[in-house]
C-alpha cells in the first residue's frame, strides 16, 4: 500500500544534523525506477521470482540452498558473500543448465563490484553452457561496454534482440551503443586530419615562435589526454614525430612533446614499451639532465608514468593482444632504473636532473608495503647502484671537478638510502648493505689524501641523515671520528663545514652522543665564540642546540645553565631573520630552533617574535626543501602536539621512593599556554605556510615529515573557534593528502583533524566540489577498533553530516564498507558513541541499500531502533525515532514487523507521543501514521489502546507538524471504520 501524502520536515539544519525527509518523494522515485527495470537485469535469479526463471533441477539440496543464500546476500547488498555462495554451489556439482545460472549470477556480482573482466569471463562461461541464455548475453554486453570493447558488446546485444525482438531494453541498449560507435568513428576520422595538421605546424621551421605553433602544441597535449586521441597519435607515427620535436632543442616544443608522450604512455603498457623502443630508454632518461628546469621536471613526470605502466604490467602479467606484443616489462623496468643509476654519476648532468633521478628512484624502487614479499628490485639496486648513490651523497656543492649537486641532493640521497635499508628483510641483506657502505668509505678515506677524507666524512654525514645504523657503523671505522674532530679546527672553511656538519649529525645518534656530549661541547663552544665565519658559527650553534636539548621536554634534565638555552635561541632567531644570509645557511638556524623549542621558555619567546615566525614561514616556501622537517619539528614543539601521557601519580610516588628519575613538565607547557601559542601561530599565518609545505613534491617531504604536519594540524583545530581560520586558509585541502598517505599515526591524526572540521562546519563549503568525496575514506578509517573512543565518536559525527548531504555521498560511505562498523558502534557502552552511531545510521537509512538491510529477514536492526526509541537518553531517542520514522515511511512492510520485535512497542510509541519534546512527538506521530496507513490490523490495535486518546488530544493542539500527523492518523482510522467522528465532524 502506498502511503498518502503528508507533511514531513527535517529534524534540524544545524551541524551535526540528523536528517529524514519526505518519504513520498523517495517512494515516487524508487517506484519509477522499478517500472523501468528491464527483464534482464544485474540482479541474480532469486527463487521463486518468475522474472529470474531459476531452475530447480539441481539434484543436490545443499547446492540449491547455497544458491538461495547467495540470492539473499545479493539482495542485501553483500555481493562478495553472494559470490562465495555461488562459487561453493558450483563446486558441489550441477547440471549444465544450473551451472549456467550460477555463472551468470556470479557475473551479476562482478558487475556490482565493478570487476568487469571477471564479469565478462563468468558470463562467457554461462554462454558456453547455454548459448541461448539471453541474460548472460546481456550481462556480458554490459561488461564489454564498460571495458571499451564496443564492437564485441554490439554482437551480444544483437543476439539478445534476435532472441527477444520485443524487449525494449535490449533495443534501447543497442541504439545507445550503436551511437557510441558512430561517434567514435566520426571522432577518429576527424582526428586523423587534426593530428597531421598539428605536426605539420609544429615541424614547420617558418612557424617558429608563432601563436599558431603554440596553439598546435597545446591541442596536441589535450588530444593525448583522451585514450582515443593518444591511440590515434600513436598509430599516426606520432612517437617518431615527437622525437623530432625533442631533437629541436626548443623548450616549448620539448615540453609539448614530453607532455604528449605522457598521454600516450599513461596506463598503457604496450604503448610505453613501444615508445621506449623508438626513443631509446637512454635518450628519455638523458632529458632529465638538461639545464632547463621545466623540461627536466616534464621528463621526470614522463618517466614516472612509464614506470607505473611497466610496473602494472609486471603485477598483472600478460593478457590478450596487448601481452603478445610486449617483450618483458620486468626487463624494461630494470633497463629504465639502470639508466637512472648511470645518470647519477654522469658528468655534465644538471643538479636539478640529478635530484629528479633520485626522486624517481625513491618512488620506483622500494616496496609500497611490507606485506609485499618481493624486495628483489631493492636488492638489485643496492648491488648495482649503491656506490653511485653514495657518490652523490658524498659530493660537495660547488666543488671543482666534482658532480654538480644542489642543496637538496644530499638529503634526497639520504632518503633513498634510508628507504632502501628499510626495505631489507633479514640480517644477511642488512649486513651486505653495511659492507658495501664501509668499503666505499674506506676507498676514499685510505690513500686518497685530505680530499678523500673529506669525501668519506661527507658520505658518513649522508648515512647519518638516512639509515643511521649504517652511519653509526661508519663512524666507528678506524680514524673517522678522530678526523672529524681534527678537521673542526681547520682554517679552511670548506673543511670545517664538512667536519662540523658530521659532528652535528653524529650528536643525535645514541652510540656517539655521550662521547660528543663529553668531548664535543667545548669544541663547539670554541668554534661558536672564536670563528669569524657565520657559516661555521651557525653550525656550531646548532650542535650546541642539539646537545642542549638532550633532555627533551623533561624540565629537570637540562644540559646548560639557566638562561643559556634562551641565549642560543635568540641568536638562532637573529640569523633566521637575516635575509642577507643565504637560505642554505639560514636553514641551520631553523635546525637549532627545532631542538631548542623543547624548552617552553624558548617556545614562548619564539611565538612572540613575529619577525622570526614570518621568516620561518617564508623559508618553508623557498626552494631550500631540506628545511621542511626542521620547520615541522619546531611547530610540533610549539603546539605540544607530540605524544605525551600524564604519569600515574602512584607510579610517580613509587619512583621517588626508589630514587628513580621522574620527568617533569615545564610550567609553561600547561594547556592554557599551549592554546595561547596556537592562536599566535594562527594569527601569523601558519596554516598557509603548512599548506604550501604539503603541496611540495620533493622527496624531503617524507612520511615522518607528513606525520609532524598532521600533528600540528590536529593541534590547530582543537578549539572550535579556530577551525574557521584553518578552513579559510586552505587547511581542509591540505589535510586530505596527509590523511591518505604517510605513516599510520600521521594518517590517523590528519583524519581526526578532518573529522573535527566536518563536524563543526558545512562540509560542502569546507571541501568544495569533488573534494568532499575524498573525505569519506579517512573518516571511515577512524572507525577501526585500534582507534581511540574519541576518534570513533568524531568520525561518526562527521559521517552523520556527510550522510545527510546527498545520495552520492551515502553511496560513497557504503562503498567504503562503513555500515557494519557503524552498526557495531550502535551497541557501544559509551552513550555518546552509541548515540552518534545511531544518528549516522538514521541518515544512511535514506539509501535503498540500507533499507534493504533493515528489511532482510532474520536481523535485529529494526528491534534495536524500536528499543532505543524508548531509552532515557533523549538524544539517542531522537536519533532512533528519526530512523524509525524514515524507515517506516519508505518501507511500509516494516510497520507490520514493529509489533513483533518487542512486547513493549506500544509503551514506547505512547512515550514518544507524550514527550514534552516536540521533535520526539513529531517523530512518534509520523511512525504511528505510517503504521496506521500500512495495515488496518495494526491501526485497529493502535486505536484500541491509549494511543487513540493521545492522538485525539494532540490533534486539537495548535497548528504544527504534530497536530497534522495526529489528525491524519485519526482520519485514516475513520476511513477504516475503526472510529466514528463526533457530532461536530471531528
Amino acid at each position: 500500500m502506498q502511503p498518502s501524502t503528508r507533511p514531513c520536515t527535517k529534524a534540524t539544519s544545524s551541524w551535526p544534523r540528523l536528517l529524514w525527509r519526505n518519504p513520498d518523494a523517495f517512494l515516487g522515485r524508487s517506484s519509477s525506477r522499478h517500472l523501468l527495470e528491464p527483464r534482464a537485469t544485474f540482479a541474480p535469479e532469486r527463487a521463486p521470482a518468475p522474472a529470474l526463471e531459476l531452475s530447480f533441477a539441481m539434484t543436490a539440496s545443499s547446492a540449491e540452498q547455497l544458491r538461495k543464500e547467495g540470492n539473499e546476500l545479493f539482495k542485501c547488498g553483500d555481493y562478495e558473500g553472494a559470490l562465495t555462495a555461488y562459487t561453493q554451489a558450483l563446486s558441489l556439482g550441477a547440471t549444465p543448465q544450473d551451472q549456467a545460472i550460477l555463472h551468470r549470477n556470479r557475473a551479476a556480482c562482478h558487475l556490482k563490484l565493478e570487476d568487469y573482466n571477471k564479469a565478462e569471463s563468468e558470463a562467457s562461461k554461462a554462454i558456453e553452457k547455454d548459448g541461448g541464455d539471453v541474460k548472460a548475453l546481456y550481462r556480458r554486453s554490459q561488461a564489454l561496454e564498460k571495458l571499451g570493447r564496443l564492437d564485441q558488446a554490439v554482437l551480444d546485444l544483437k543476439r539478445c534482440v534476435s532472441l527477444e525482438p520485443k524487449n525494449k531494453v535490449f533495443q534501447e541498449s543497442l541504439r545507445n551503443i550503436g551511437g557510441q560507435i558512430q561517434e567514435k568513428v566520426r571522432y577518429m576520422s576527424s582526428t586523423d586530419a587534426k593530428v597531421e595538421q598539428m605536426f605539420q605546424i609544429l615541424l614547420d621551421p617558418k612557424e617558429k615562435g608563432t601563436e599558431k605553433k603554440q596553439k598546435a602544441s597545446q591541442n596536441l597535449v589535450v588530444l593525448a589526454r583522451e585514450d582515443a586521441g593518444a591511440e590515434k597519435i600513436f598509430r599516426s607515427n606520432g612517437v617518431q614525430l615527437l622525437q623530432r620535436l625533442l631533437d629541436t632543442g626548443e623548450t616549448d616544443l620539448m615540453l609539448a612533446a614530453l607532455r604528449t608522450l605522457v598521454g600516450i604512455c599513461s596506463e598503457h603498457q604496450s604503448r610505453t614499451v613501444a615508445t621506449l623502443s623508438v626513443l631509446g630508454t637512454r635518450r628519455v632518461v638523458s632529458i632529465l639532465g638538461v639545464e632547463n628546469q621545466a623540461v627536466s621536471l616534464a621528463a621526470c613526470h614522463l618517466l614516472q608514468v612509464m614506470f607505473d605502466a611497466l610496473k602494472e604490467g609486471v603485477k598483472k602479467g600478460f593478457r590478450g593482444k596487448e601481452g603478445a606484443i610486449i617483450v618483458d616489462p620486468a626487463r624494461e623496468l630494470k633497463v629504465l632504473i639502470s639508466n637512472l643509476l648511470e645518470l647519477l654519476t654522469e658528468v655534465g648532468v644538471s643538479g636539478q636532473g640529478r635530484d629528479n633521478a633520485l626522486t624517481l628512484l625513491i618512488k620506483m624502487v622500494p616496496r609500497k608495503s611490507p606485506k609485499d614479499p618481493n624486495n628483489s628490485l631493492t636488492l638489485w639496486v643496492i648491488d648495482q647502484g649503491l656506490r653511485k648513490i653514495l657518490e652523490v651523497g658524498g659530493s660537495l656543492q660547488d666543488a671543482a671537478g666534482g658532480l654538480t649537486v644542489t642543496p637538496n641532493s644530499r638529503m634526497s640521497a639520504s632518503i633513498l638510502l634510508s628507504k632502501l635499508f628499510d626495505d631489507l628483510k633479514c640480517d644477511a641483506e642488512r649486513e651486505n648493505f653495511h659492507r658495501l657502505c664501509e668499503n666505499y668509505i674506506r676507498s676514499w678515506f685510505e690513500g686518497q689524501g685530505l680530499a678523500g677524507k673529506l669525501r668519506a666524512i661527507q658520505t658518513v654525514s649522508c648515512l647519518l641523515q638516512g639509515p643511521c645504523d649504517a652511519g653509526n657503523r661508519a663512524l666507528e671505522l678506524s680514524g673517522v671520528m678522530e678526523s672529524v674532530i681534527a678537521l673542526c679546527a681547520s682554517e679552511q672553511e670548506e673543511e670545517q663545514l664538512v667536519a662540523v656538519e658530521a659532528l652535528i649529525h653524529a650528536a643525535g645518534k645514541a652510540k656517539r652522543a655521550s662521547f660528543i656530549t663529553a668531548n664535543g661541547v667545548s669544541l663547539l663552544k670554541d668554534l661558536y665564540k672564536c670563528s669569524e665565519r657565520d657559516s661555521i658559527r651557525i653550525r656550531a650553534l646548532v650542535g650546541l642546540c642539539k646537545l642542549g636539548s638532550a633532555g627533551g621536554t623533561d624540565f629537570s634534565m637540562k644540559q646548560f645553565a639557566e638562561g643559556s638555552t634562551l641565549k642560543l635561541a635568540k641568536q638562532c632567531r637573529k640569523w633566521l631573520c637575516n635575509d642577507q644570509i643565504d637560505a642554505g645557511t639560514r636553514r641551520w638556524a631553523v635546525e637549532g630552533l627545532a631542538y631548542l623549542t623543547f624548552d617552553a621558555d624558548v617556545k614562548e619567546e619564539f611565538v612572540e617574535d613575529e619577525a622570526a615566525l614570518k621568516a620561518l614561514f617564508q623559508l618553508s616556501r623557498s626552494e631550500e626543501r631540506s628545511v621542511l622537517f626542521a620547520v615541522a619539528s619546531a611547530l610540533v614543539n610549539c603546539t605540544n602536539s607530540y605524544d605525551y601521557e600524564e604519569p600515574d601519580p602512584k607510579m610517580v610516588e613509587l619512583a621517588k621512593y626508589a630514587k628513580q628519575h621522574v620527568p617533569e613538565q615545564h610550567p609553561k607547557d600547561k594547556p592554557s599556554f599551549v592554546r595561547a601559542r596556537v592562536k599566535k601561530l594562527l594569527a601569523a599565518g601558519v596554516v598557509s605556510a603548512m599548506t604550501c609545505m604539503v603541496k611540495t613534491e620533493s622527496p624531503v617531504l617524507t612520511n615522518s615529515c607528513r606525520e609532524l604536519l598532521s600533528r600540528v594540524f590536529l593541534a590547530l583545530v582543537e578549539e572550535v573557534e579556530d577551525r574557521g581560520t584553518v578552513v579559510a586558509q586552505g587547511g581542509g585541502k591540505a589535510l586530505l593528502p596527509l590523511a591518505l598517505e604517510g605513516t599510520d599515526v600521521g594518517q590517523t591524526k590528519a583524519a581526526q583533524a578532518l573529522a573535527k572540521l566536518t563536524i563543526t562546519s558545512n562540509p560542502e563549503m569546507t571541501f568544495p566540489g569533488e573534494r568532499i568525496y575524498e573525505v569519506v575514506r579517512p573518516l571511515v578509517s577512524l572507525l577501526h577498533l585500534n582507534c581511540s573512543g574519541l576518534q570513533n565518536f568524531e568520525a561518526l559525527m562527521a559521517l552523520t553530516n556527510l550522510a545527510g548531504i546527498s545520495e552520492r555521498l551515502r553511496q560513497k560511505i557504503l562503498k567504503e564498507k562503513a555500515v557494519p562498523m557503524i552498526e557495531g558502534y550502535m551497541f557501544e557502552e559509551h552513550e555518546m558513541i552509541r548515540r552518534a552511531a545511531t544518528e549516522c545510521m538514521c541518515n544512511l537509512a535514506i539509501s535503498k541499500e540500507v533499507q534493504d538491510l533493515f528489511e532482510a529477514p532474520g536481523n535485529d536492526r529494526l528491534k534495536l531502533l524500536v528499543l532505543y526509541s524508548g531509552e532515557d537518553d533523549e538524544l539517542l531517542r531522537r536519533a532512533a525515532a528519526g530512523g524509525l520514522a524514515m524507515l517506516t515511511s519508505m518501507r511500509p512492510s516494516l510497520c507490520s514487523r514493529i509489533p513483533q520485535v518487542t512486547t513493549h512497542w506500544l509503551e514506547i510509541l505512547q512515550a514518544l507521543l507524550l514527550s514534552p519534546n516536540q521533535e520526539l512527538q513529531h517523530r512518534g506521530a509520523v511512525v504511528v501514521l505510517n503504521m496506521v496507513e500500512a495495515s488496518k490490523e495494526i491501526a485497529s490495535t493502535l486505536m484500541e489502546s491509549e494511543v487513540l486518546e493521545i492522538l485525539s488530544v494532540l490533534a486539537k493542539g495548535e497548528e504544527s507538524p504534530v497536530t497534522r500527523a495526529a489528525a491524519a492518523c485519526l482520519g485514516k482510522a475513520v476511513e477504516y471504520g475503526l472510529i466514528q467522528p463526533n457530532q461536530n465532524g471531528e
